[in-house]
This record gives C-alpha cells, sequence and structure tokens, in this order.
C-alpha cells in the first residue's frame, strides 16, 4: 500500500509516517518511480508504534523493542529495562488517579456550592 493509505488505516499523518522511517522504526519499499510501499503488516506495526509512543517511550527506545514483539527474541537487559518502564507507567496510573480524585472533591465542593449559594470552600 501506499504512504497515503497506510496514514488513513492507521490515523497517523504522513509526516509522522516518514519519521518512523526515519528512526529506523519502520521500513518501506520504493517503486521505480520511488514511491514508498508498505506491506500489510505495517497497519499493525504502526498501531504498536503509536501505543509505544502514547505509553511515553521514546522512538530510540521503541527502536530497540520491536525487534523483540517481531521474532519474540528478549534478552535480560530488555527484560529488566522493560520491567523498569512498566514500574513508571504503574506510576503513571497512580498519578492519574490521584488526580481524578482531587478533581472529583472539586467537582463535589463546586456542585455543593452551586447549590447552596454559598462560596467553593476547600475540603
Amino acid at each position: 500500500m501506499r504512504i497515503g493509505e497506510l496514514a488513513t488505516r492507521t490515523g497517523v499523518s504522513v509526516r509522522s509516517l516518514r519519521y518512523y522511517e526515519e528512526q529506523g522504526l519502520l521500513a518501506s519499499e520504493r517503486s521505480p518511480s520511488g514511491q514508498r510501499r508498505y506491506e500489510a503488516r505495517a497497519v499493525d506495526r504502526v498501531e504498536r508504534i503509536q501505543q509505544l509512543y502514547r505509553a511515553g517511550l521514546p522512538s530510540r527506545s521503541i527502536r530497540e523493542l520491536l525487534p523483540c514483539v517481531a521474532t519474540g527474541e528478549a534478552s535480560e537487559e530488555l527484560l529488566t529495562w522493560l520491567a523498569g518502564e512498566r514500574d513508571r507507567i504503574d506510576r503513571q496510573l497512580d498519578d492519574l488517579k490521584d488526580t481524578r480524585n482531587r478533581l472529583d472533591d472539586i467537582i463535589t465542593t463546586a456542585t455543593t456550592a452551586l447549590h447552596t449559594g454559598q462560596p467553593c470552600k476547600a475540603s
């Protein structure tokens, strides 16, 4: 498939797909006219790259991780690193839950203030 179709199927911009190639995260073949051509499995790869970016991994780390995902081969170093990344994400989740709980408290206080006509007071 051509780059525009891959962009449409994944919801990722053409510019991002080119960046993924520059970073060694995605590969394409070139047609005789120089157009990028991707295999159908590129859709899954781009979706995985996006997921790893959303988790906060930089392209360098994703590049190191993708061969393991593709082949199933791993090293002790990779497993240690992955466990560390999982722990980092767990900490982020905990922080987000705390933030959500604080927001819930503010919403409750503001709702009470709205219904009673009293000013908001922190609890």
